[in-house]
């Protein structure tokens, strides 16, 4: 198709980001990502994440790395436990046979796949976006810490919670939720760590209980991330006299908190070979809409940050990228395109953020355990 070259700035070297600028190229749609690490080993990319057939299962494959994902899924992943406060194991799905579920990655493992298929020089690494000008007919120009500029004919900001593109669409800014995730975790899990690693078992365990809970993610290499959720003021540590760089004063606070569970639940908050990180999860409102502006649309927690307890936040992003590529390859105009992919983006972001919502909700509440055992079993 012949059509005048658009600039397109992918704001964000995330999961959706990625995806975008990657199914562009197949296109043969020109991109550059900007990020702002330093470069591609500058961060520790989180957890795994589990690709669901409709989200990042669909996008993998519009990507062409369905295979290669294969190689490097873990299937096995996907069983899930639930145990009681006591530590007793009230709930054990088994992972799906093959081809079926949804088959877990390490955050890292998933980045590098989509990193290696770009083409070099797509992604500029250390440019941290200041501010974007206006220059019109959707043009604009963009302005980085390292003290580049460059312009775009489509921003595309994929630049995660605290996106500065979505300023150009939006006044909305994250809300605390009322739940803190301090994160922990465990390496050489098996011959360390015996006892939380029996209790987690290959997949991830789950304990929840009168708004405090625990959760258990078994990722490549032996290493398990346990995650302490407490629905608490965003300043809990503070108003109990912690100090966060202290690893033995907020395991102690930790203890207090979960004093009454059963000791067999204490090596996840004890054993730790990580330290601790104290993460307030934070979700823009519901729903997130904005309107349509030449130039400029948003893609994954830039559109739509929710809680963890969607699970759909790295697939939807995904998705996202996968389907805004495919609209600027089928539209001759990126204005159509985008308009296009609008209509389709905010009605589905607006769903997932409901449920996510109603999600953390009920996973911290006075009765969280039933609602959690009856959500597995299928008595919800």
């Amino acid at each position: 198709m012949n059509r005048t070259p658009t600039r397109i700035a992918v704001i964000g070297a995330g999961p959706g980001g990625l995806t975008c600028a990657r199914v562009l190229q197949r296109h043969g749609v020109e991109v550059t990502v900007h990020d702002l690490d330093a470069s591609r080993t500058a961060r520790n990319q989180g957890g795994s994440l589990d690709m669901q057939p409709g989200t990042g299962q669909y996008a993998l494959r519009a990507a062409g790395l369905w295979e290669e994902f294969g190689a490097l899924a873990r299937p096995e992943g996907e069983q899930m436990r639930l145990l009681g406060r006591d530590g007793r194991i009230l709930f054990d799905a088994a992972p799906p046979g093959e081809g079926q579920g949804n088959p877990e990655i390490d955050r890292g493992q998933l980045r590098d796949l989509l990193l290696d298929s770009l083409d070099p020089g797509t992604v500029q690494w250390g440019h941290k976006l200041e501010r974007a000008e206006p220059l019109g007919a959707g043009r604009h120009r963009l302005r980085f810490g390292n003290g580049e500029t460059s312009e775009a004919d489509l921003i595309v900001g994929a630049d995660g919670a605290w996106s500065r593109v979505r300023r150009l669409l939006s006044d909305a800014v994250p809300v605390y939720t009322g739940v803190t995730f301090v994160e922990t975790g465990l390496n050489e899990a098996d011959t360390r760590h015996p006892e939380p690693a029996a209790l987690t078992g290959q997949g991830t365990m789950m304990a929840l209980d009168d708004n405090l809970g625990l959760v258990a993610q078994r990722n490549s290499g032996g290493h398990i991330r346990v995650y302490v959720g407490m629905r608490t003021p965003e300043d809990w540590h503070r108003r109990a006299g912690v100090d966060l760089t202290e690893p033995a004063a907020v395991r102690a606070a930790l203890l207090e908190r979960f004093a009454d569970w059963g000791p067999a639940l204490h090596g996840f908050l004890t054993e730790t070979d990580t330290g601790y990180v104290n993460r307030p999860l934070f979700a823009l409102p519901v729903p997130h809409t904005w309107e349509h502006t030449e130039g400029v649309t948003l893609l994954g927690d830039a559109a739509h940050l929710m809680s963890p307890f969607s699970g759909m936040g790295a697939n939807l992003a995904m998705r996202d990228g996968a389907d805004l590529a495919q609209a600027l390859a089928d539209h001759p105009e990126p204005d159509e395109a985008v308009t296009a992919y609008e209509k389709i983006l905010l009605p589905r972001s607006a769903e997932a953020a409901e449920g996510a919502a109603e999600g953390i909700a009920s996973a911290f509440a006075p009765d969280s355990a039933e609602q959690a055992l009856a959500h597995m079993t299928g008595r919800h």
